[in-house]
């Protein structure tokens, strides 16, 4: 399955604010691994399709709404593998399809549309046999990658990079949707080393309380351990702009400008926030005499959707 990736590079971003603290700044280029299966998604779908292959499935069905960079990404793999894939989406169908569902029919997925009441109800027995139905057997992948076939996957995110990566960082950020990649990271790293995540939903501290449940599922499972259990970790909830898909010209500006100085192309809904926090709390010297690992989880075909968006 690896064959289709290539091993993120690690680039340094040399920034005069950080080098003012004496902060060393490095990026994760998780968004260089392939063209469609990039970022953090490749990890979380990694284990679930081993799963699915294990138990004779060659149909996969997913959540996700409109703009889904998890929706995206399934399709793609399904295209690579000869899968069969089918996408639940929240929502009414609206025409022209966005280029991320346009994507998706294009690598072969089935589109399926639920108004939200219903959607919400996605891990019920009940719908899930109503679409057992109507579309015969399958294998579920959740929401994001949202279960601990996704958290596995997430483990090998740092190890997936080395020798580049050998433990040497003090501090690791990243963006959280789910959550799912956060407990992943925090499960592979040592002893000394802190993990900051940046929730992108409003009110995100609600995430706290679904990673710990995560963690303490896997540790409770015999998967594989590759990291210390009692690295330390938090959630700085001050950077998400309005909420999840939203953005403000603030964000706009950074983002197109971060681009332009360091020649990283950031996406709106996840990583443009996750930067703009730590380059933030840089210069509020909240960050001082270390070595921060900032991992681009991808996503940039979002990007298309916003800035059409932002012209209407």
């Amino acid at each position: 399955m690896t064959s289709f990736f290539a091993v993120p590079p690690l680039q340094e971003i040399n920034s005069a604010i950080a080098h003012q603290n004496n902060v060393e700044l490095y990026v994760l280029r998780l968004d260089l691994m392939h063209p469609f299966v990039n970022g953090n998604k490749w990890f979380k779908l990694k284990y679930n399709l081993e799963a699915a292959k294990a138990q004779n499935f060659n149909k996969l069905l997913t959540f996700g709404g409109a703009y889904s960079n998890h929706i995206y990404a399934t399709a793609a793999v399904g295209n690579l593998f000869g899968l069969q894939t089918i996408g639940v989406i929240r929502g009414e169908k609206s025409l022209p399809l966005n280029p991320t569902l346009d994507f998706a029919v294009s690598q072969g997925m089935q589109l399926v549309y639920l108004d939200r009441q219903t959607y919400r109800q996605q891990q019920t027995a009940k719908l899930q046999e109503v679409l057992k139905n109507r579309f015969g057997d399958f294998f579920i992948i959740p929401e994001g990658g949202c279960n601990l076939h996704g958290v596995r996957g997430c483990t090998e995110i740092i190890s997936n990079s080395a020798p580049l990566i050998k433990g040497d960082f003090d501090v690791i950020c990243l963006a959280c949707g789910t959550g799912t990649t956060l407990a992943g990271v925090t499960l592979s790293l040592h002893q000394k080393q802190h993990l900051i995540g940046f929730p992108v939903l409003k009110g995100g501290e609600f995430l706290k309380s679904a990673i710990e449940t995560l963690l303490a599922e896997y540790l409770s499972s015999d998967l594989p351990m590759p990291g210390d259990k009692s690295i330390s970790w938090e959630l700085i909830c001050d950077y998400h702009f309005g909420g999840y898909a939203k953005v403000t010209e603030e964000l706009v500006t950074f983002q197109k400008e971060f681009g332009k100085l360091y020649q990283i192309p950031l996406d709106y809904i996840y990583t443009a926030k996750m930067f703009y926090g730590v380059m933030d709390l840089i210069q509020q010297k909240y960050f001082s005499n270390c070595r921060i690992l900032l991992i681009h989880t991808g996503g940039l075909q979002g990007n298309l959707g916003i800035e059409n968006r932002l012209i209407d």
